[in-house]
Formats: C-alpha cells, sequence, structure tokens
C-alpha cells in the first residue's frame, strides 16, 4: 500500500491533486517563462510612495521607469524576518519577531518569540488556521531537488564566513574575542563592552536561510558569502559563476534600514541615495556579467516591508534581459505571489501559503500586457 501511494503521489506531483500528497507543496504553477538565472534583491523599511518619484533614489526610479514596476504590491507583515521567511517559504513558521536564530540546536522543538529562533525543518505550525501545519521548507531547498544552484549574498559578512554570526561590521561579529586587543584603560573593557561597539551592518534578521536546518549545514553555510572577495557577489559575476537562483541583501547602510548613531547611516535622504548607489553598482555589475546576456534572466528589487508607516504597500520592480517596454502592473500581489512566480519560472512546486488560490502569480511583470 506503501509503495501503491507513493506512485500515485508521484503521478499526481504536477497537478493541483499534488497537495493532497505532500501538504507543504502543491502543482508547479504556471504563467513565467523559464528563466535561466534569477536575482533577487532585498531592500528594508519604505513604503511605495517614499520611493517612487523620491529624487534621493534616481537609479532605482529609472529602474521602475524602464522595466515592469508593480504599484499594488504589499508585505505581509511585520517586522522585517517574517516577510523574509515568507518570501523563500512561503510562512512565518509561526517567527513574528526579528530575534536571532538558535544556532545548531537540534534539540529546540518551542518556536517562541522570546528568545531565539528554533531551526525551522519538518512541520512548524503558523499562527494561522488557514495553515495549521506546514512543513518547515523553504525555495533553496527545492531548487536543489532539481538540480539546479543558489546562493545567498550578505554584505559585511565576516570573513570567517555566517556560521553563528548574528550581526557584525564585516570584520568584527557577535563571536569575536576581544581578550587579546582590549585597551588598557581604567576601568578595564569587558568583552560585551567592546562587542557594544560594533556597528551592526549585516544582521543575522535579513538572512532567511540561517533559521533552517537545511541553511545551518556546512554545505549551505558554504553558499553563503559576503559581496567582496574571491567568493563574493562581485567576483563571481565577474567571472560567469553565478547560481541559478541569487539573493542578494546589502547591509543595514545601504539597504535603506540604516543603523543608529551613525551620521549617514539613518533614516532619511542619504540612507536613501547610498541605497540607491549600492542598487546601481549591483545592477550594474549583473548586466555587465557574461551570463546576463545568456539565456532569459530577471532582476527583482522589492522592500520586506514600510516600517508600519502605511499600509505595508512597497515597491516592487522587475528587469529582463528579453523584456524591453516598460509596463506598470495594478494587479494585487504579496511576497507570496512573488515565492509563486520563483516557482513558476524555476518550474517547482509551489509552498504553502504560494499555493492559496488567492495568491498571484506575477505573471505579466515578466511577459508584458
Amino acid at each position: 500500500m506503501k509503495h501503491l501511494l507513493i506512485k500515485i503521489c508521484s503521478a499526481w506531483l504536477l497537478t493541483a491533486s499534488a497537495s493532497f500528497c505532500f501538504a507543504s507543496e502543491g502543482a508547479i504553477p504556471p504563467g513565467i517563462p523559464k528563466l535561466d538565472h534569477v536575482f533577487l534583491i532585498l531592500l528594508e523599511n519604505h513604503s511605495y510612495s517614499d520611493i517612487r518619484n523620491n529624487v534621493s533614489a534616481p537609479f532605482i526610479n529609472s529602474m521602475a521607469d524602464t522595466g515592469s514596476v508593480a504599484t499594488n504590491y504589499f508585505a505581509v507583515g511585520h517586522p522585517s524576518l517574517p516577510n523574509y521567511l515568507e518570501i523563500v517559504g512561503g510562512s512565518n513558521f509561526n517567527v513574528q519577531s526579528d530575534n536571532s536564530p538558535d544556532w545548531h540546536n537540534s534539540g529546540c522543538t518551542s518556536f517562541t518569540d522570546t528568545g531565539t529562533v528554533c531551526p525551522i525543518y519538518g512541520t512548524g505550525t503558523e499562527n494561522s488556521s488557514a495553515t495549521p501545519d506546514i512543513a518547515g521548507k523553504n525555495i533553496t531547498q527545492q531548487l536543489e531537488a532539481r538540480n539546479l544552484s543558489w546562493k545567498n549574498y550578505q554584505q559585511s559578512l565576516p570573513l570567517t564566513g555566517a556560521d553563528g554570526v548574528n550581526y557584525s561590521d564585516g570584520f568584527y561579529s557577535n563571536l569575536t574575542d576581544f581578550s587579546d586587543i582590549m585597551p588598557d584603560v581604567t576601568p578595564p573593557l569587558t568583552n560585551d563592552d567592546m562587542l557594544s561597539y560594533i556597528v551592526n551592518l549585516y544582521a543575522v534578521k535579513h538572512n532567511p536561510f540561517a533559521y533552517f536546518r537545511h541553511g545551518q549545514t556546512s554545505d549551505n553555510l558554504r553558499r553563503t558569502a559576503g559581496f567582496e572577495g574571491s567568493n563574493g557577489l562581485y567576483a563571481n559575476l565577474r567571472s560567469g559563476n553565478v547560481a541559478n537562483f541569487s539573493f542578494i541583501v546589502p547591509n543595514q547602510c545601504n539597504d535603506q534600514h540604516g543603523v543608529g548613531g551613525e551620521t549617514f547611516c539613518s533614516y532619511g535622504p542619504a540612507l536613501i541615495e547610498r541605497s540607491d548607489q549600492t542598487v546601481e553598482r549591483i545592477v550594474t555589475a549583473i548586466k555587465k556579467s557574461n551570463i546576463w546576456k545568456l539565456g532569459n534572466n530577471a532582476i527583482i528589487l522589492v522592500w520586506d516591508e514600510d516600517d508600519y508607516s502605511e499600509s505595508d504597500q512597497v515597491l516592487a520592480i522587475v528587469k529582463t534581459n528579453y523584456l524591453h517596454t516598460p509596463y506598470t502592473s495594478n494587479t494585487y500581489y504579496n511576497h507570496f505571489s512573488l515565492l509563486k512566480t520563483l516557482e513558476s519560472a524555476f518550474r517547482l512546486p509551489c509552498l504553502n501559503h504560494a499555493c492559496d488560490n488567492n495568491v498571484k502569480v506575477m505573471r505579466d511583470m515578466f511577459t508584458g500586457p
């Protein structure tokens, strides 16, 4: 009987009935041309009206003017981390905070908002009656199952990598032992004192894969890199050694989030300006890469949330190497739509809320009217 059920499930995998066999995965969503490479760039905490036609973001607005722009796109909630999880996994997995992951704790079973977040795997209970039991899977696991590649680029990671790192300025992190370099002052500084001086440029809450047990394995941690260095974003683009799916997150001074106390890294025009220049550098490097000319490729630029300022409407822009006519979409989309669209582009089954009937694939953003 078990073998018969497996055969039935395999036969139904590409149909709407697939959700009967796999609670978290449904059919492969139709609608998007098969894409060879997708570059997803995440920015932070600004509403649609904050950015669209803002003179401090000329490059980003030029992307909107010449590409496909969504005027009715919304984040799912607050704060940041749940939105990142929803983009890559179609669920917040009952994580409703920005708390750090409980690194490598295989015995952790309680999802809590008062401490660290258990590594997501297997099944988890989301705070929604619509899907009371959903698998802790994300798009990278789906890509691997189809022999497709992915890479996670997080600006200002330390050279030692992402393992166990909750915050970093690119050199020092929460794992740094300052005992050998503490200044000889009176009263003496503790290691905690020294850690407090670190400017939190890299923030693990913007790295959703670190919250999955799958993402905490040594092999997958090696798929997380910074922007610079021989294995970083810009080196990979120059060499053409680029994954099918690139997840790109600038640091908190360059993604419009801001870090308190830094003159040019706080909310305001300067924060948006430096983010605009960061996006320009990334997009320019992508388009100069030989990989951009091969097959069908897309750059997606989207914000995680509006930081409680308005209705959670955010800007979403798509730039492809095959569409050359500007397009404006007024269709309602959200982060679940984005995941469903990525799955359509890579021919992957939908995950969790990306399977909901009211969640639409962003077809017009990739095909035009």
